[in-house]
């Protein structure tokens, strides 16, 4: 029986499994990079150390068996930030390639604006470093491929920053769904809400904010070329020359964890609608974003994300089958059943009395009344994962057993632009006021 305590310790299980490359014994990656033996470090870099960065490499440093050796960064304040927080004799620098050009270095966190994913992914696996790239993983679609081609020829690992793929909740939703807890699904209703100006990206500007503590041409990179802006340059998910808007930064979760519950490559159409509602302070991204997309697997998934919701900020999914709904809240799944009847009823108040005689006794031999005790259960089920639970920390377990073992990430390139490209068809629907077609197996626009 399905109850709390089976789903905890089924879910510990599957995460001592999936985890269990790091007890290795010694292995060496792919041409390039050092040999690590189980009892080693992982040295890990940091490119791109705000806010994102910075908390990526706090959880990944939690990680047994991983030390921060460098840090890369445009803004000055942040390299000197980092040796507060790591020590000294973290190695800084405004240059990614001179970590990239280092031999002890074996991974790392590439945390930048959306628009320096790619090359600064591509130039790390390039150099034999394994990375863990922040989502989206694109900010172009031309991107998807350069970054796949060069993992497949590199031999080097990357996972993808949706941690909620790592989550043992995800996982349980996964295998609940499979079980036919819900019946047939056709329908999942995803939300990313926020209602605070550090959630709509209002991020805080420092005041020594300038051209000689921030490198704003390395910064900008293929970016059009402008004068400098503190603004753009702190707060860059404001502005598609740098970001990706809500779709990139959060619709991009919601299909991640979407495509690994169902098993789903994509969508195959795509419509949104949304626009500025309330943070009108010069961005040119939307604040508040609809849309729907049709799965080959037959079901429907409608996002919303809202940065002016009037309450408190709020993320789930709802997903809806034919016998029941299963919902994930926080650290939790909901499961509510409903089973369907048998037979499709009666509706024959209008005829005359003998013949809703007649049509009682033959729906009663058709579909024969149930006795009491053999009705499949109704209610609802609740699975809760342990107080403190994070899959950010999982998320990083997962990509650090696999730089030891070699072994698939959970989130790799494929998996990483199938959900991103499949989030900024949002982006174009709204651009172009049209619905947009995809193919998730070839993963381009058609």
């Amino acid at each position: 029986m399905l109850n709390r305590r089976n789903f905890l310790r089924a879910a510990s299980v599957a995460t001592a499994g999936s985890l269990a490359g790091v007890r290795l014994n010694a292995l060496t990656g792919a041409e390039g990079g050092r040999k690590i033996a189980a009892n080693d470090h992982i040295q890990l870099a940091l490119i791109g150390a705000g806010i994102q960065g910075q908390g990526d490499t706090k959880v990944a440093l939690e990680v047994p068996g991983v030390k921060l050796v460098a840090v890369a960064d445009c803004y000055q304040g942040r390299l000197d930030h980092s040796k507060e927080l790591w020590g000294n004799d973290v190695f800084t620098t405004r240059d990614y390639a001179e970590i990239l050009a280092r031999t002890d270095v074996d991974a790392v966190i590439v945390a930048t604006p959306d628009h320096w994913h790619m090359k600064a992914a591509t130039d790390a696996m390039k150099a034999g470093k394994d990375v863990y790239c922040e989502k989206p993983m694109i900010h172009l679609y031309s991107d998807g491929p350069e970054i796949i081609e060069t993992a497949r020829a590199t031999g080097r690992i990357i996972q993808i920053g949706s941690q909620r793929v790592s989550s043992k909740i995800y996982l349980k939703a996964k295998e609940l769904l499979a079980a036919g807890a819900i019946g047939e699904l056709n329908m999942v209703s995803a939300r990313w809400d926020r209602n605070s100006a550090m959630g709509a990206w209002d991020y805080t500007v420092p005041l020594d904010a300038s051209t000689e503590t921030c490198d704003w041409p390395r910064f900008l990179g293929t970016a059009p070329a402008i004068p400098f802006n503190p603004e753009h340059f702190f707060q860059w998910r404001k502005w598609k020359a740098y970001g990706s808007g809500v779709a990139g930064d959060l619709f991009v979760h919601l299909f991640s964890g979407t495509h690994f519950i169902t098993g789903s490559k994509g969508p195959t159409r795509a419509m949104a609608t949304g626009g500025l509602r309330f943070w009108k302070d010069g961005r040119d991204a939307p604040d508040v974003m609809l849309a729907l997309f049709d799965y080959p697997e037959g079901f429907n998934l409608s996002l919303r994300v809202n940065f002016v919701n009037g309450g408190e900020d709020n993320e789930g999914f709802l997903f809806t089958g034919s016998e029941g709904t299963m919902e994930i809240a926080g650290n939790s799944v909901i499961v509510s059943r409903q089973p369907r009847e048998k037979g499709p009823g009666l509706s024959i108040g209008t005829y005359a009395d003998a013949m809703q005689g007649r049509l009682i006794e033959e729906y009663h031999k058709k579909y024969p009344i149930p006795h009491p005790m053999s009705l499949p259960p109704l209610g609802e089920d609740k699975y809760v994962a342990e107080p403190g639970y994070s899959d950010h920390y999982d998320h990083f377990y997962n990509f650090f057993s696999s730089v030891r073992s070699r072994k698939p990430v959970v989130e790799d390139a494929v998996f990483g632009f199938r959900a991103a490209g499949a989030a900024l068809l949002s982006n174009l629907s709204y651009e172009k006021d049209s619905i947009i077609h995809w193919d998730p197996e070839a993963m381009k626009i058609v």
